[in-house]
């Protein structure tokens, strides 16, 4: 008698280069803990490559991939499909493997940061809030799209180069300011949520220097660089006594639609998984 053989699920994850990520990690945690029989693999891929890899996908039998620096942008003119996310955002991070073999690309940032946000922070109301985003990059416009589509009052975005943040305003549209650098402080002034979304503050780079005087008490600041966890401006802002979210979980909740999509399972981000992937992080570190 001939036994079963089950079908191994595929995914993985594109990028260039691709050791850095911490998704493998991630995703097989998960593996083990629902006892799926699949693999996640880190695939990588130079922007060359990036459409003939991704065309192989269904060959090959992925049930689909992650993209990650530098194809975000790149996957967004390859795939058949683009949702509404990824279009408004601009950028696709999750591609899912289709029955007919096309492949659909979607963008999981956005969720990933409410989330966390909602996660860490789960009095916080968007409604008539007054948010400050540091930055005009990919990362930045995730946020902003999260923060429309959550309903908040305001949004400032600040960022060196005014046109990048102006493009980002016309893009995603809703009550979004365009401010510049070297108001960046003042821009503060009664506002309730700032995010952090340059580079700035991440290991290797100098720290974000700017004044939390004119925040509201209650404020939140929030930081999407993990590496290190605690950066110097969340450091600066707890120091004011102000509650802050660091950027880990932005990750961890990202990671989820696309886990459930390929592998027919709802994960949870827990406080397990999230200590898992410090300790990763922690032992790269060593």
């Amino acid at each position: 008698m001939v036994s079963e053989i089950k079908i191994q699920k595929l995914a993985g994850v594109m990028g260039w280069p691709i050791s850095h990520s911490l998704s493998p990690q991630l995703h097989g945690f998960w593996l083990r803990q629902y006892g799926i029989n699949g693999s996640y693999v880190p695939l990588a891929v130079s922007p060359a490559n990036l459409e003939s890899a991704l065309r192989s996908l269904p060959k090959l039998g992925f049930s689909g991939t992650n993209v990650t620096v530098p194809h975000k942008e790149q996957a967004l003119e390859l795939v058949d499909v683009v949702d509404a996310v990824a279009k408004r955002i601009g950028a696709v991070n999750t591609i899912f493997v289709q029955p007919d073999g096309s492949l659909l690309g979607t963008n999981t940032d956005a969720i990933g940061f409410l989330e966390n946000l909602k996660f860490f922070a789960p009095t916080w109301q968007p409604i008539s809030e007054t948010c400050v985003v540091l930055g005009a990059g990919g990362a930045a416009r995730a946020v902003v799209a999260a923060l429309v589509d959550a309903g908040v009052g305001e949004i400032r975005l600040v960022n060196r180069t005014l046109a990048r943040a102006e493009t980002l305003a016309d893009d995603i549209g809703g009550p979004v300011s365009v401010h510049g650098w070297e108001v960046a402080s003042q821009v503060l002034d009664g506002a309730g949520l700032v995010v952090n979304t340059t580079t700035l503050g991440m290991q290797g780079q100098p720290p974000l220097d700017i004044s939390f005087d004119g925040l509201q008490s209650n404020a939140l600041v929030t930081d999407i660089v993990y590496t290190p966890l605690i950066t110097p401006f969340l450091e600066k802002a707890a120091a004011r006594g102000i509650k802050t979210v660091d950027g880990l979980g932005m990750l961890l909740h990202q990671a989820a639609p696309g886990f459930e999509g390929w592998f027919g399972q709802k994960p949870h981000v827990s406080p397990e998984l999230r200590a898992f992937v410090l300790q990763t992080i922690s032992d790269r570190d060593i």
